[in-house]
């Protein structure tokens, strides 16, 4: 079953509070986990920040959103109970509980539907209800949308440019990541020698204690298996055991495979991998803006 969007959550997490009795966050995530019947693999899915899981953030939001319902109250840090008002609304037999029908309580529409110095601000609640996302979600989605965008922007320049320049790039994100020692070490090593399938030599750490050889291939059409079959075999013949294929195109599903099951170690970078690691490593891109999330400190008012 997949992973319940937060208004599904509702329902059943204000059933599991029906008895009355005091629940802890995670005794209310696991009769979830239960009530859905998530396998193992959608209870470990995380959303695409990789800071939390998915199910913990939309099991987190459907609570929030019926507490400022009034349906639940905290009563002590991480345990909440079943209000006399989310008792009425299970005596009503909802079919669903969203946000639509939370909208009823007042309390809630002072929460969400706060007065805006702009008119034309809107709630992102309708958003919500539509979607069924989490706001955390709805962040999430909208950062990969403009990380995807600039990916491919970055792919167009890379294709577009000189050989020269994507050897200068690959040599950039290999130092950013810690191989190569300095700058001037990795841009002799590459492209310069060009013999027997190997473009160039880079250090794996700054010490040197080992030697990864590289191809760097500024190529539209897919890389397939001879090409890989070639770089292995040069490598057995320099006796290395790494390499390093990057290419701005991609792989033929064969060349993995072969690369996959061969002794020497040869990790495949396509066109797409390259530019999200130029994005993660700060290579031809600049800062546009950067937002801070916050989140209650529950220490802090676990005295209060």
């Amino acid at each position: 079953m997949a992973i319940p969007d937060f208004q599904s959550i509702m329902l059943p997490l204000l059933r599991f509070c029906a008895d009355g009795n005091e629940h802890t966050n995670q005794k209310a995530l696991e009769a979830l986990v239960q009530e859905f019947q998530l396998n193992e693999d959608e209870q470990k899915e995380l959303l695409p920040s990789g800071q939390q899981r998915v199910i913990d953030n939309r099991v987190a939001w459907a609570r929030a959103h019926m507490k400022m319902a009034e349906l639940l109250e905290n009563t002590r840090r991480g345990v909440f109970r079943i209000t006399d008002r989310g008792q009425d609304v299970l005596k009503g037999m909802p079919s669903e509980i969203n946000l639509r029908l939370l909208r009823q309580f007042p309390e809630y529409v002072a929460a969400r539907d706060k007065r805006k110095e702009n008119p034309g601000d809107q709630d992102c609640s309708d958003f919500e209800e539509r979607e069924g996302k989490t706001p955390a979600e709805q962040l999430e989605a909208a950062y990969q949308t403009l990380r995807e965008n600039l990916a491919a922007e970055i792919l167009a320049q890379l294709k577009g440019g000189s050989a020269m320049f994507f050897e200068r790039v690959v040599v950039e994100v290999l130092v950013k990541m810690g191989y190569g020692g300095s700058r001037k070490d990795a841009g002799e090593a590459i492209g310069r020698s060009g013999d027997e399938g190997i473009d160039g030599i880079i250090k794996e750490d700054r010490l040197g204690l080992d030697i990864i050889y590289i191809q760097a291939k500024k190529w539209e059409d897919p890389i397939s298996r001879p090409e890989i079959q070639k770089f292995a075999g040069a490598l057995q013949g320099k006796r290395a055991r790494k390499g390093v294929f990057i290419t701005t195109s991609r792989f033929c599903e064969t060349a993995k495979e072969f690369a996959a099951n061969i002794e020497n170690k040869i990790i495949l970078i396509d066109g797409q991998q390259l530019a999200q690691f130029m994005i993660d490593f700060g290579v031809g891109v600049a800062t546009d803006a950067v937002y801070e999330l916050k989140r209650l400190d529950s220490d802090y008012f676990s005295d209060t």
